[in-house]
């Protein structure tokens, strides 16, 4: 396993993930450096490498110790933080883009630390299995749970209302 080419292919996806999940740069850097530490001092016997990064750096970074609602202080207070677009043109635009981050933040921070997993690790484009291995259940659930944690969402962004006229 070449740890090197490893870090090369998932250290900026791993870490982006771990900036979503806990709104703290900081933590996010911490927790990849963590997992690629323990990947070197003890070579995963998964199959799948990747599967096992971030569930090491999942783990890391939800054992920091914060509480739930020190990471939700934290998403609120760092809504320029993620690379999640291109800079705005207009001050307006620039507005209502941070506003629009800022609501989904705050709607990802309400939901708990497994259901934030779960969804971003999906945005990343990992396989259900793949997101089963990491959060430490079955393949077959996790289709459920990407359900339940996107209503979750949708019902924390207040969606349905958005929509009537």
């Amino acid at each position: 396993m070449d740890v090197g080419r490893l870090f090369e292919a998932h250290h900026e996806a791993l870490y982006r993930y771990l900036y979503r999940l806990t709104g703290d740069p900081e933590l996010a850097a911490d927790a990849v450096q963590e997992a690629f530490t323990r990947m070197i001092a003890r070579r995963p016997r998964d199959e799948n490498p990747r599967a096992w990064l971030y569930r090491v750096a999942t783990n890391a970074a939800l054992e920091s110790g914060r509480t739930a609602s020190n990471r939700a202080r934290l998403l609120a207070a760092s809504p320029h933080g993620a690379a999640l677009g291109d800079d705005p043109t207009t001050p307006d635009t620039a507005v209502e883009v941070r506003e629009r981050r800022e609501r989904v933040q705050r709607a990802l921070a309400s939901l708990s630390p497994r259901e934030r997993t779960i969804l971003l690790m999906r945005e990343e484009g990992f396989k259900h299995r793949e997101i089963a291995e990491a959060v430490g259940t079955t393949t077959g659930s996790i289709g459920t749970m990407i359900a339940r944690a996107l209503e979750k969402l949708a019902e924390a962004l207040d969606l349905d209302r958005e929509r009537v006229p």
